[in-house]
């Protein structure tokens, strides 16, 4: 690979996160007035930044990340590539758009009076349905979170959960990256599982009795008695190898009994 052809690699490549274009650009972007479009200079406006957005989103959602392109976007809006780019600078920012603006469109239950855990299975339930909707978000790396409008309501939202029970600001902070984390890993887990279904044309039942007769013959059960015997038992209650639910019901409540114990610390 060229030097020239690797620099090309690692941008593109440094695209796909959020916070990876000019932050002071991207920062005027989010925060710009609803409704408000491009650049004022040029020929008469024919789209807006929200409707750019807005179709970003739809491809991505239909599509996946891997066909968002600003070329693809423009297809959508019957626009010119070039003419995008009058709206939004790049795909580095126009992620950064996306992402906050799935954040802001979130459902959002009031957890006024609600008991700390019911809030947080509140909390947690949002984002498995955002991820559901939106199952792009949850491969996007957001260390860098896009410091928009949507991120702060969220945020602001999201920690009203932890509000008032002893904790400290950091431990409010840490608290919220633990339950969000979760969802994440087992909303990823879960998206892998309808691709393979998808892409192999089987369903999990179905590639297991596949796999059978196989693997009955080399698979030695008085070698390895305890994962003969366990996955025996998770296969019969998943009817695979894994269940998504299982693991989202199952994790969160370990979560919930975790978070008791540091609460009732705080409280003492």
């Amino acid at each position: 690979m060229s030097e020239r052809a690797g620099r090309s690699e690692k941008k593109r490549a440094g695209s796909e996160r959020s916070s990876a274009g000019d932050p002071a650009r991207t920062l005027e972007l989010l925060w710009r007035e609803p409704g408000q479009g491009g650049s004022v200079r040029g020929p008469k406006q024919r789209t807006t930044v929200d409707a750019v957005v807005a179709a970003a989103i739809e491809i991505a959602d239909t599509e996946g990340l891997s066909a968002l392109t600003m070329r693809s976007v423009a297809a959508k809006l019957g626009l010119t590539p070039m003419a995008t780019y009058t709206y939004v600078p790049g795909k580095a920012e126009l992620l950064d758009l996306m992402l906050d603006t799935v954040y802001q469109r979130m459902p959002r239950t009031d957890l006024t009076g609600m008991p700390w855990r019911d809030r947080v299975c509140a909390i947690a339930a949002e984002n498995r349905e955002m991820f559901d909707r939106h199952p792009w978000v949850a491969y996007l790396p957001t260390t860098r979170p896009p410091l928009g409008p949507g991120v702060a309501v969220k945020y602001e939202h999201e920690l009203s959960a932890f509000d008032g029970l002893g904790l400290t600001d950091l431990e409010m902070d840490s608290a919220l990256t633990y339950v969000l984390g979760f969802v994440n890993s087992v909303a990823r887990i879960a998206i892998d599982t309808q691709r393979a279904a998808a892409d192999s044309g089987m369903s999990d039942h179905e590639w297991w009795e596949r796999a059978a007769p196989v693997l009955a013959r080399v698979f030695d059960e008085a070698r390895f008695p305890l994962g003969a015997r366990v996955g025996a038992a998770a296969g019969q209650a998943h009817d695979s190898a894994y269940s998504a639910e299982h693991a989202y019901r199952f994790g969160l409540a370990r979560v919930l009994d975790g978070l008791e114990s540091l609460i009732e610390k705080s409280s003492r």
